[in-house]
Order: structure tokens, then sequence, then C-alpha cells
């Protein structure tokens, strides 16, 4: 069970793909009463199972899970749906005396938990929010966000493309008084107690278990996973499709391609860089074991220090 003094705290498990972090929140959760929030961008699509690296029942291994097939593919979901849907998951397993444990390698959706943002004093502007939102329907998140790039791209770079709410915002501050948000002093209020958790592996053993990963992908079906959403009609238009291997396969499919197995693991290793580089700046990060050694053990004790505290 956990302690008392465990009010209003959180622990994540963080880092990039195919390094453990669902193995590990489990077995911190069964060892502490806690529950997970999965953070993953892809997982939180229906249908999409394969190559999200879903945890199964059997690896939940009867630990609640939350924010996985929570959204249907032809839809949107940006950072502050996440955290409007997230937050009182979140806020529900403290009230239960029980530990949150976030797990996943979207560190936006990450923060949008642990922390209170602030977007400035400048007033709403209606007109200049509907202009955007009716260019983000007509040309995409993307194209929108590279509007804000253009103008302000120390701020660009702190939001992710698909979180349309604060890149409107901001271009929205900037458009009202010709001031960009990040010469705004905004506040980053933290929301709980938390520390993160990672495991520290080898880059060589990193990218040896991503390979390994996207070829177990493949053989258990991934490109019929992709055929069926595409017949079902989805297109490369829907942000779900933009998940690596979902992405690739698809334009092959839709192009009469070989499958681009080495694109995948390319595209994965990048993706893995950029997520250590990301979280590697988190606050009260705690790296776990060595090339992928000791990581329960260090897990647990870390956990267990921090619940004591």
């Amino acid at each position: 069970m956990v302690q008392e003094n465990c009010l209003n705290k959180v622990v994540v498990v963080c880092g990039p793909t195919a390094s453990g972090k669902t193995e590990l929140s489990v077995y911190l959760a069964k060892k502490f009463n806690g529950e997970v929030i999965s953070a993953d961008s892809v997982a939180i699509y229906k249908g999409l199972d394969i190559g999200s690296a879903k945890p199964t029942k059997k690896e939940m291994d009867g630990v609640a899970h939350y924010m996985i097939d929570v959204v249907s593919p032809e839809d949107s979901f940006s950072v502050s749906d996440y955290e409007k849907m997230a937050l009182p998951i979140l806020n529900d397993i403290i009230n239960r005396s029980k530990l949150p444990i976030i797990c996943g390698g979207t560190g936006f959706y990450i923060n949008s938990l642990l922390y209170k943002f602030s977007y400035g004093q400048t007033a709403a502007n209606t007109e200049i929010r509907n202009k955007y939102n009716e260019l983000v329907k007509e040309r995409g998140a993307e194209y929108v966000y590279d509007i804000l790039k253009g103008i302000d791209k120390e701020t660009a770079e702190k939001l992710h493309p698909n979180d349309t709410v604060r890149v409107i915002r901001a271009l929205e501050i900037y458009e009202s008084g010709g001031i960009k948000k990040s010469d705004i002093k905004d506040s980053k209020e933290k929301r709980y107690d938390f520390i993160a958790l990672m495991p520290k592996i080898s880059r060589e053993k990193l990218y040896d278990k991503i390979e390994r990963r996207v070829d177990e992908m493949i053989k258990n079906g991934l490109e019929d996973e992709v055929r069926s959403l595409l017949l079902s009609g989805i297109t490369l238009e829907n942000q779900c499709m933009q998940g690596i291997g979902y992405k690739e396969i698809a334009n092959a499919i839709l192009s009469s391609n070989e499958i681009p197995t080495s694109e995948i693991k390319l595209n994965s290793r990048h993706y893995a860089k950029r997520q250590i580089t990301f979280f590697k700046k988190t606050e009260n990060l705690i790296l776990l074991g060595g090339d992928g050694q000791n990581i329960k053990a260090e897990g647990e004790k870390a956990v267990s220090d921090f619940l004591k505290k």
C-alpha cells in the first residue's frame, strides 16, 4: 500500500520508445498501489494497436490503465484535449489514495499534467482566433504551426504542432499587441510533487531494441492494420496517420511500393534521439540502471524514498 504522505505526489516513467517504460510502470504500480495514465500520442487512438505498441492485457497485469483507446482515428487530438481528459483522471486516482503513474514518451502530454501554464494577459480576440481555427480546418495544424514558427520560433519550439489551442493563442497574442509570446514572462506552476524516472540504456542497445520491435510489428500485421484504417476512410491527412510506422506504410500502400522497414527503423531511431534530448531537461529526473540493468530495483527504491519525504 501507498504511504499516507503520498497525497498530491505523482511518479512519471518517461523515456524513448522501446526503453521498457511499460514494464517498469506496471511493476511500480503493483508495488505501490498505483494506476497508470498513458502519455502516448498514438496509443490514444482506437484501432492503432500494433504500431503504437499498446500494452496488452497480459502486460497490464491487472493494473488499471487510462488514456488508451479514447479517440476515434478520424478525430484530431491536441495537448489541450489530453490535459482536459487526463487531469480529472489523475486527480481521481489521488483522491482514491492511489499513486498516479504517468507513463509515456510524449513529453508535451506529460508536462500538460505536471504544470499549470499561463498564456499572457492579452485579452481574447475572437476574430483572430476564428481566423486561425478556419485555417486549421482548411490547411491543417502543421500549416498554422509553421506560421507561428516564422513569427515566434522560441514559442513554437515549446509547443506541439497539434496543440492548436496554444499555437493559436500565441498567434492571437502577437496579432493583438505585436508582442511575441516568448517575450512575455509567463509562469509555470507545478501542480504536484513529482519525480521522473527514465531507464538509462546505451544508444547501441536502444537502437537494437527499436529495430527488433519494428520487425516484430511488421510480423504481427502492422501492414494489415494500416490497410484496414485506409479502407475505413482514414487518409494521410488524419492526425493519427502521422505516427511512425503508419505514415510510411500508408505511403507505400498508396503508391504500390514495398513496405519501407528500413525507413521506419531510421525514423524511430531519430524520434528516440529527440525524446532523450527532451526528457533530459525534465525536472526531478532520475536515470535508472546502466544499459538497462537493475531498472526495476532502482526504480522501486527511488519511488519508496520519494513517498517517504
